[in-house]
């Protein structure tokens, strides 16, 4: 289709730069004439094949045309990205799988991004590392190239202190660690501290480790809405464990649990009465328990508080058909217990591998991610919506000040919002 553009500019060179950067492939341009530009006009016509494209100077009352030899080919690109964008997706992507830490800390902060035209990059650079990750898993016989653990515990647990024994351990044998740590965010001002890199000093250090905290910004549950894309970023840069740390104890861990192979609970040995401070549902998503700090006097409430778990595991339901989950004993300090956590953890990765269970789960929580995805971004559309943000404010004074039932407060913006919608989209 020839799409007709009237337009006027003092200068050739602009009216040739911003011809050749139409993102049509194919069109016919009019100039009208310029005292700066002569007697004449300008005019752009298509070319075979298709992308191709010659400027040439008419002049009028019949006179022979010059041709001022402006001649360009127009790359397309399927997700209608520029030829710099797409040469800045290649190399971030080229940087990630070759395993460089800054291309993986760029190209996380990419998809951490609200931008509108950062996100159709992020997503552009998601699509090829989908697309190698695909590649690299049917090359390994379809088995999983990392192994995805959530942890989570009350805070004063000791996990930046496990973690950073733990990490330490694994790279020492040869693995590749990378931890998204997911910081709460504050309420009042949005800031985060992002310090576990200070709680992991060692760690931090290690070129086989790499760790991200990540601002939570009120997401529901502690979790940013980018970590799935993250683990996936970091599997492409090679690392074969993703430890996902999250905070507290509470709804986060119902969407941590959502994204990994196997969910860990770290539990301090003395915390007063542990099952019911726990809520039964999180325990029920443990695949595995790990008493923390079981040294010195610490050693006989650890047990005591490992007895009571295993106890209380054998009454609640199992998520899985081939795995009863276990409670173990841990020191950070003296490292007592972490290399036959470690076993455990590889014991239960094999026999959920060999079940065809863990490529079950991982399926699942695609399906369950799309729709999260899907509620966050409707809830954005509607807070967003024309109708609805004109009215916002003062329905918002109104429930502050009692007028007004929060419950009748919501149906009026939706009744809003639905009218809006049906006057823009009819059925009929």
């Amino acid at each position: 289709m020839n799409i007709p553009l009237l337009l006027q500019h003092p200068h050739q060179r602009h009216v040739l730069k911003g011809l050749l950067r139409t993102p049509f492939p194919r069109y016919h341009c009019i100039f009208r004439p310029s005292a700066r530009l002569g007697p004449g006009s300008l005019r752009a016509r298509p070319l075979d094949p298709p992308g191709l494209h010659c400027a040439e100077r008419v002049l009028p009352s019949g006179c022979l045309r010059r041709p001022l030899c402006a001649r360009a080919t127009l790359k397309e690109h399927p997700e209608g990205l520029s030829d710099k964008e797409q040469r800045f997706v290649d190399k971030l992507y080229t940087g990630l799988i070759q395993g460089q830490r800054a291309c993986l800390a760029e190209a996380i902060t990419l998809i951490e991004s609200t931008h509108r035209r950062k996100k159709d990059l992020a997503q552009a650079l998601l699509q090829k590392v989908l697309a190698y990750h695909r590649e690299q898993e049917r090359l390994n016989k379809g088995k999983p190239r990392a192994f995805r653990v959530g942890l989570s515990g009350p805070p004063g647990a000791g996990k930046s202190t496990f973690i950073e024994y733990f990490g330490k351990m694994l790279t020492e044998r040869g693995h590749k660690l990378s931890v998204l740590a997911v910081d709460p965010s504050s309420c009042a001002s949005g800031g985060s501290l992002l310090g576990d890199k200070t709680r992991m000093t060692e760690l931090s250090r290690d070129m086989n480790a790499y760790i991200r905290p990540s601002p939570t910004r009120g997401t529901l549950g502690g979790v940013t809405r980018t970590t799935n894309e993250a683990i996936l970023l970091c599997e492409g840069g090679g690392y074969d464990i993703i430890l996902i740390e999250t905070v507290g104890v509470g709804q986060s861990e119902f969407a941590v649990a959502d994204m990994v192979d196997m969910f860990v609970l770290l539990l301090p040995p003395a915390g007063g009465d542990e099952l019911q401070g726990i809520k039964r549902g999180i325990i029920e998503m443990a695949d595995l328990v790990a008493i923390t700090k079981s040294d010195g006097d610490l050693i006989v409430p650890a047990r005591r508080i490992q007895a009571e778990y295993v106890s209380a595991l054998k009454l609640l339901r199992r998520r899985s058909g081939v795995w009863q989950p276990k409670v173990v004993r841990i020191s950070a300090r003296s490292g007592e217990g972490i290399a036959e956590m470690w076993d455990r953890m590889r014991e239960f990765w094999d026999l959920m591998l060999a079940s065809g269970e863990l490529a079950a789960r991982r399926q699942q929580q695609q399906k369950v991610w799309m729709w999260n995805l899907i509620r966050e971004s409707v809830l954005e559309h509607f807070r967003a919506h024309p109708a609805v943000r004109e009215q916002i404010p003062l329905l918002e004074r109104k429930v502050l000040s009692g007028a007004l039932p929060p419950g009748l407060a919501a149906d009026l913006l939706l009744k809003a919002f639905q009218a809006r919608t049906h006057e823009m989209y009819p059925t009929h």
